[in-house]
């Protein structure tokens, strides 16, 4: 009698439960759904530190006189396909990212000593998952020159360095190196104060979609009114947490392009010399409630009036997986490109 009166119990229970779920709402499911993903995060990145751990340590490099050799200032062009990763820049947490992945082959084939001491800078941080047909690195590398655009000479009068032999081959020695989905395109010899970051004209970011039905020449019409300068603040995430309060930016061109037909591949092209973050991708979430007719090309000139909308509206950001940092321009930058250097090996 005792053992069937707690299986009734237990049946209740369950029942109970049930009944339960059945009136959560749509807001309370989703967040239940985020905090799993956010669990299951976590207990990835543990496992992986676990495997890190107890994987056998990488063997040492021999030593190497980096003081012997010359030094050279160059700009590097790198593609890359980021749905894989974590972002491009490096994290404490995982060394599942872009950056970390260069500075391993870049340590690894000795053409600079660490991070810290080679002059670093890159164009644009991109997101987990975000890919780069064109990103760029400013870095010191080992040198074979003694004189020219970028070099600093060794102070030791028995250098290494030899012009005799040409300058490293800096792409292929990169490449050989590097994962496949991770391709070093070119290099350019630049002054020794250059920034890929700060010298920068212009980001060139590409967003790619199939047409479907939406309305593409409704979705041109919202994209041209981004062009100017605008606070975005309703158009981006907030990112204050570094430091970012100010969220007025230029948008040099904006427009989506893309054939007839439902099958066909449409691009939004953004052009601007700095963003915010996520921006591109919550522009694109309105765009596409634009070409699905949820919204009037006027939503956009509605969102940049911060006064009368003061509070950023609720909507799903697009995905990142179509996004690409599709170029990065220069003034009086000559790039050096070689047939053959960027296939995988």
């Amino acid at each position: 009698m005792a053992t069937d009166t707690a299986a009734g119990g237990n049946r209740a229970n369950k029942k109970k439960k049930a009944l339960d779920l059945t009136q959560l709402t749509k807001e309370d499911l989703v967040d239940r759904i985020k905090q799993l993903e956010f669990h299951v995060n976590q207990l990835k990145n543990v496992i992986a530190k676990g495997n890190e751990s107890t994987s056998k340590p990488k063997p040492s490099l021999r030593p190497f006189d980096f003081s012997l050799y010359s030094r050279r200032h160059v700009a590097m062009k790198v593609a890359y396909l980021g749905w894989d990763y974590r972002g491009f820049v490096v994290q404490e947490d995982t060394s599942k990212t872009i950056e970390h992945e260069l500075f391993e082959a870049l340590i690894r084939t000795r053409l600079i000593e660490s991070r810290e001491t080679s002059n670093y800078h890159r164009c644009g941080r991109t997101d987990k998952g975000v890919s780069a047909f064109c990103q760029v690195i400013s870095i010191d590398l080992r040198s074979n020159m003694l004189e020219g655009l970028g070099i600093v000479p060794s102070q030791k009068e028995n250098t290494k360095s030899n012009p005799a032999k040409g300058e490293l081959d800096y792409v292929n020695m990169l490449n050989r190196t590097l994962p496949p989905e991770i391709r070093v395109l070119c290099w350019a010899p630049t002054r020794c104060d250059f920034s890929a970051r700060f010298d920068c004209e212009r980001r060139v970011y590409k967003y790619f979609f199939p047409r479907g039905d939406l309305d593409i020449e409704k979705m041109n019409v919202a994209a041209q009114k981004l062009v100017g300068t605008h606070d975005f603040r309703n158009l981006c995430k907030m990112d204050v947490g570094n430091g970012v309060v100010e969220f007025t930016r230029t948008v040099d061109s904006a427009s989506v392009n893309g054939p007839g037909g439902a099958f066909s591949m449409c691009t939004f092209t953004v052009i601007s010399k700095a963003f915010l973050w996520h921006q591109i991708r919550c522009i694109m979430a309105v765009l596409y409630l634009v070409g699905k007719s949820l919204e009037e090309p006027d939503i956009i000139d509605q969102l940049f009036d911060v006064v009368n909308h003061p509070c950023k509206p609720q909507y799903t950001m697009a995905s990142e997986l179509p996004l690409n940092l599709y170029d990065c321009v220069y003034t009086d930058v000559t790039w050096k490109y070689d047939q053959g250097q960027c296939s995988v090996k």
